[in-house]
């Protein structure tokens, strides 16, 4: 059975080296603007989705229309740098994830047939190596290691 080729693309290294750069610019710039939640965190906060973020933007216009039912704890002004912080950010976060879903799927399936060619080229080696064709028993031998299995039990030091 012939190996389907489904991806078969060459990067110039200028153009690796220059998105890698890109990437990194935005990065840094983003940097003193950009927070590392914890897993607890994450776990814990309140999450706007597609779903809240509509009653959001309305409860954003009415604390500038109707602010006689601000609470006084409530402070507007941080609300607000937040707002403009979601809808300046979420933009170039869709633009990131289509790019990382993108790279992924890249990666994916060039890895997928890379290996698929390197189990054919391992069988193909184990095969000659029974059959005592000349080097084939030393690469068997290399390749074999991924395959080998450690004890379950650990032996003493």
């Amino acid at each position: 059975m012939a190996i389907e080729n489904r991806i078969s693309i060459e990067i110039p290294e200028a153009d690796l080296a220059a998105a890698l750069e890109h990437v990194n610019a935005a990065r840094t710039i983003l940097a003193p603007f950009l927070i590392a939640l914890t897993p607890e965190d994450r776990r814990t906060i309140l999450k706007m989705s597609d779903g809240t973020r509509p009653f959001v933007e309305k409860v954003m216009d009415y604390v500038v229309s109707e602010p006689q039912f601000l609470p006084p704890f409530l402070p507007v002004e941080e609300m607000q740098k937040d707002w403009k912080a979601v809808n300046g950010l979420d933009p170039i976060l869709k633009a990131a994830n289509l790019l990382c879903d993108n790279l992924s799927d890249t990666v994916m399936l060039a890895g997928s047939e890379t290996l698929e060619g390197g189990l054919g080229y391992y069988n193909t080696t184990k095969y000659a190596a029974r059959l005592n064709a000349p080097n084939a028993k030393g690469i068997y031998e290399d390749l074999k290691k991924r395959f080998t299995r450690k004890s379950s039990s650990s032996s003493p030091e």
